[in-house]
């Protein structure tokens, strides 16, 4: 006599078996453990990054120097010798915003067509999609801190001495930044997925952001002072890129007001803030740059699901 079992065994033994269900969509907490547990492959692709833009390049890395320091001659001599705007060492005052905007805007610029660009490894390899555009915005950390260091050399060299007691905001200002722009560059990589237009829009955008940020020109040239007569100053610093750019020009150009070398008069240059409210507007920037990276990974969670349909 067999001992198999009979069909309607078989499918009592199926209805009684426990149901796995498997989400189609990780959970946000699951998604920034994802994250953090494949930050070698970040690593590991923010290196190869930046081999790859400088593969057979004879000057190598020192490109990321020679870039914004003739972007630098280009704004001074416009705004020190043609279009003399009157601040003294202004050369310092530029190059600090720059270091900042450089950042933002190479990370935003890569960023966006970066999961098009290598649709080929998203549709074969299952990873974080989203490390794509954070290595991106890793390189561009790279070349903010050689850069960086070219602006602390420069200023030595001018016998030029930062605002010692600032300095302790420039990491956190510094991480605000990261956060803001590293929202903004995933959100983008994954709309551009679906709107391929906004990676040549972004770039409009991005001209015009410069534009709205103080880095050629000085905080009192700006509509911020107008605003404030009416007590909407605060509207100005909806741009995150604003206060960062101010910090490092405050510790590192120091004055708020000092005398036009062209008319004489009096300029005030940047915000005569204490320390403590610098400290406390770049504490609160961090605190919503972190919730926005959050926003943004919930973002991206929902939009990749059609990214291998949409490739």
């Amino acid at each position: 006599m067999s001992d198999a079992p009979s069909a309607g065994q078989r499918h009592r033994s199926l209805d009684d078996a426990p149901v796995r269900v498997v989400s189609a969509r990780a959970t946000l907490s699951t998604r920034l453990g994802n994250l953090w547990s494949r930050r070698e492959l970040l690593l590991g692709l923010i290196s190869s990054d930046i081999r790859i833009k400088y593969k057979n390049s004879t000057l190598g890395l020192f490109w990321s120097m020679l870039s914004p320091a003739f972007t630098l001659a280009v704004y001074f001599m416009v705004f020190s010798i043609f279009l003399k705007n009157g601040i003294p060492n202004f050369v310092i005052y530029l190059f600090s915003g720059l270091v900042v905007w450089n950042m933002f805007q190479n990370s935003i610029n890569t960023a966006t067509g970066v999961i098009v660009d290598r649709a080929a490894l998203v549709k074969k390899v299952s990873f974080p999609r989203e490390i794509l555009a954070l290595s991106n915005v890793g390189a561009a950390v790279v070349y903010f801190v050689v850069q960086l260091l070219v602006l602390v050399i420069f200023v030595a060299a001018l016998g030029h001495a930062p605002a010692w007691r600032f300095l302790l905001i420039l990491p956190i200002s510094f991480v605000a930044l990261y956060f803001f722009t590293s929202a903004l560059a995933i959100v983008m990589s994954a709309v551009n997925v679906y709107l391929r237009d906004m990676k040549h829009l972004m770039e409009v955008l991005l001209q015009l952001w410069f534009w709205l940020t103080p880095v050629v020109y000085s905080y009192e040239n700006s509509i911020a002072p107008h605003l404030a007569r009416h007590g909407l100053s605060a509207l100005y610093f909806l741009n995150p890129v604003t206060l960062v750019v101010v910090t490092f020009q405050r510790v590192f150009y120091v004055s708020t007001v000092v005398h036009s070398t062209v008319t004489g008069q009096i300029l005030h240059i940047l915000p005569t803030w204490s320390f403590e409210k610098f400290l406390a507007l770049n504490l609160l920037l961090l605190g919503v740059s972190v919730l926005l990276f959050v926003i943004a990974e919930a973002i991206f969670g929902r939009l990749e699901g059609n990214f291998e349909s949409e490739l």
